[in-house]
């Protein structure tokens, strides 16, 4: 026999071998012992019924259930002022944009509105598609469209009205003001 015939038989030999541990045959004088495992709990058989599931316990430092959103009524001590949004940035100071900086999905805030806002490259009247989703307010629901001139991003309605003008504020995000003059904020 030649070497390389020995070493070819020398490796089917130590598969073999290593095979027979893997299938539980570990020192070939028959099965290994299998290994204890504890059982599974039993699955439910009858469906879940609809109910009224209990409240959690409270959080340590955490406010209670209808502590977070109570607001005085304004006047009362303890009532937040209406903070005035300051004018909308400027298109001075806004960095370039491109088109492919806007597409996709972004988070859009306006007034007590915080939706979604999806812009696309499929044209549109008045520049691409776009929508929204999740908004409240009318305006919001509007927009249709989006269209860039310069640094500018305009969202507009099917009539092709502007609806909200934007400016880039940052690293994704843009902010500008809606055709009433309401701070609005759109973001990753």
């Amino acid at each position: 026999m030649t070497g390389r015939h020995a070493a070819v038989l020398a490796l089917v030999a130590t598969t073999m071998l290593a095979g027979c541990g893997r299938l539980g045959m570990s020192d070939m004088g028959g099965p290994a012992p299998a290994a204890q495992y504890e059982p599974l709990p039993a699955a439910p058989t009858k469906p879940v019924t609809q109910g009224s599931l209990q409240p959690l316990p409270p959080v340590p430092g955490q406010p209670g259930p209808g502590m977070a959103g109570d607001m005085p009524p304004p006047g009362a001590p303890g009532a937040v002022a209406a903070v005035d949004p300051g004018p909308p940035p400027t298109p001075e100071k806004a960095p370039p944009i491109g088109r492919t900086e806007v597409l996709g999905a972004w988070k859009i805030a306006s007034g007590t509105d915080n939706c979604q806002l999806f812009m696309t490259l499929t044209t549109w009247s008045g520049g691409y598609r776009a929508n929204t989703r999740g908004c409240t307010s009318p305006q919001l629901q509007r927009i249709s469209a989006w269209d860039l001139s310069g640094k500018q991003v305009a969202l507009k309605g099917a009539d092709g009205s502007i609806v909200a003008t934007l400016y880039g504020a940052g690293p994704e995000r843009f902010s500008g003001q809606t055709s009433e003059r309401l701070p609005v904020s759109v973001s990753r």
